[in-house]
């Protein structure tokens, strides 16, 4: 049945898949840093402190310190087409587009900073979607980074009269197609080197202590996705977590600490892997591969490589469309 004509124009029906990302700053200087710092540190989610406690701490101090020196580190991996996160996220939806027909609409979000989660699911409503799957980018499930990139989602949903239907994507540390990609990419970025590492390093982004006994499985995650990795290279992984911030007791061993001891027990040649990373980032680019390089030659190290992220290889890319394929079953036709 056709429609009045003067009814509103009716987009086709499509289902979108939004991937989210952590996020970033819209530029590499102070302002932008201060302003993304602000969205990111008061999330109750990341920072596990009664506002009225926390609140005069991040105002008063770290805004005013922070930023600074998170915005040199930032102008050390910024590129033309900002943040690396955001142009390898943008990067992996615009390979994904088209992969399940013109009914399928991919694009991306960051969960703080722009493009942000709200406007992205309006965007999608706005375009006919209505089924989006929220894809976060996070293979190990943590509350500070899968459950509030959902949040945010659901609380646009909240607002919504007509809502879109939703699925989420589950965490997929363990998922055949994520470890076969990590081990692809590794022996590749291996056999590149002209020298054979004595020991291999697998990163993790760090979370305090306290998160695994209050029920986050994040550390039994990153666990499970070093042990299945090792076993499909055939070759032991150092597991360590890096980013600590604060005074709490975090994940470990601490990254930076692991990197300053090998040397010392005749570990010379080091290759470290980010395997909690969908992307690379100023946490593996600076903090890996800047500092890390740094911290390890200081103590004695002589050879020392940082093995880039899935990002948008061949090999990432092929993955996330297998995983993302499973869960768009039954909203469209995949073989």
């Amino acid at each position: 049945m056709n429609p009045p004509a003067d009814h509103p124009a009716i987009p086709a029906r499509k289902v979108g898949v939004l991937l989210i990302n952590l996020g970033t700053p819209d530029e590499a200087d102070s302002k932008a840093v201060k302003r993304y710092l602000k969205e990111f540190l008061s999330d109750p989610r990341v920072v596990e402190i009664p506002k009225l406690a926390w609140q005069p701490i991040l105002r008063g101090i770290i805004l005013n310190t922070r930023p600074k020196k998170s915005a040199h580190a930032y102008g050390l991996v910024w590129t033309d087409e900002g943040s690396p996160l955001a142009k390898i996220t943008r990067a992996q939806a615009r390979a994904l587009q088209g992969a399940w027909g013109p009914g399928v609409l991919v694009d991306y979000a960051m969960r703080y900073g722009n493009p942000a989660i709200a406007r992205q699911v309006q965007a999608m409503k706005d375009a006919g979607c209505e089924r989006i799957l929220l894809a976060p980018l996070y293979p190990q499930y943590c509350a500070a980074t899968t459950a509030t990139a959902n949040d945010k989602a659901f609380a646009k949903l909240a607002q919504m009269r007509w809502q879109p239907a939703v699925r989420t994507l589950p965490p997929y540390h363990d998922d055949p197609a994520y470890i076969g990609a990590l081990k692809e990419l590794v022996e590749a970025e291996l056999a590149a080197l002209d020298w054979e590492p004595d020991a291999i390093v697998a990163s993790f982004h760090g979370m305090p202590e306290r998160t695994l006994f209050k029920g986050d499985p994040y550390h039994c995650h990153c666990q499970k996705t070093a042990r299945l990795l090792s076993e499909a290279l055939g070759r032991e992984l150092l597991v360590a977590f890096q980013s600590r911030f604060g005074r709490a007791k975090w994940l470990g061993p601490a990254t930076d600490e692991v990197l300053a001891g090998l040397p010392g027990k005749g570990v010379k040649r080091v290759a470290i892997v980010a395997p909690g990373f969908s992307a690379d980032c100023i946490e593996t680019l600076e903090e890996l591969a800047i500092r890390g390089r740094e911290t390890f030659e200081e103590a004695g190290g002589e050879r020392f490589a940082y093995l880039p992220c899935l990002n948008d290889t061949a090999p990432g890319i092929a993955m996330l469309r297998s995983i993302l394929e499973r869960e768009l079953a039954g909203w469209v036709g995949v073989p």
